[in-house]
């Protein structure tokens, strides 16, 4: 690590849980109501568009992830902090870049809901919908970061995402005052 790189100045953000608990809306609406300037990037979104990935799993309906040519392509933005990742998985991620994780969880009926909404498969949506039953993205938080840094917030309405997003702000402006950056 370069020693003489400068502290960041805003933090960086992993916004994770199971598909359909609402983590690009979280991820967009704090983006825009922030104390502080943050890159919003939706993960699936990043490796579809630069090519990070090793091709497209059909029975699954996704691309396989390269990740080692994902974390190079973060590496130098999450170094400047600034970032909200929005992202299904966790575990990827080194320890060191983030400051705060957030994992959305949602009523697993609900999440139902949401899944047909989106037109997954049926497959797709038991899979998903089990993954939340047995809190697999929770779990894979707790066993890749500090405790200290995990945060789950339950996802099921609008006054959850208010809630929630009103929550990292706070979080956000006492993690700059932590640092002597909350006149900046």
């Amino acid at each position: 690590m370069d020693t003489d790189q400068k502290p960041r100045q805003s933090p960086v953000i992993l916004i994770t849980g199971t598909p359909g608990t609402g983590k690009t809306t979280h991820a967009q609406l704090l983006a825009q109501q922030s104390p502080v300037p943050l890159q919003h990037i939706n993960v699936g979104d990043l490796v579809k568009d630069k090519g990070l990935h090793e091709g497209y799993d059909e029975e699954w309906q996704t691309y396989i992830v390269d990740e080692d040519k994902l974390l190079d392509e973060l590496e130098p933005l999450a170094s400047a902090g600034g970032l909200i990742l929005d992202w299904h998985t966790c575990d990827m991620f080194p320890e060191r870049w983030i400051d705060l994780v957030v994992v959305l969880r949602c009523d697993h009926s609900k999440l139902w809901e949401r899944l047909e909404q989106r037109n997954y498969s049926m497959k797709k949506i038991q899979e998903n919908n089990e993954s939340e039953i047995m809190q697999s993205v929770l779990d894979e938080a707790r066993e890749s970061y500090a405790q200290e840094v995990i945060v789950e917030l339950q996802s099921e309405s609008t006054d959850d995402l208010e809630s929630n997003v009103d929550r990292i702000m706070q979080w956000v402006r006492t993690w700059r005052s932590d640092r002597g950056l909350d006149g900046s």
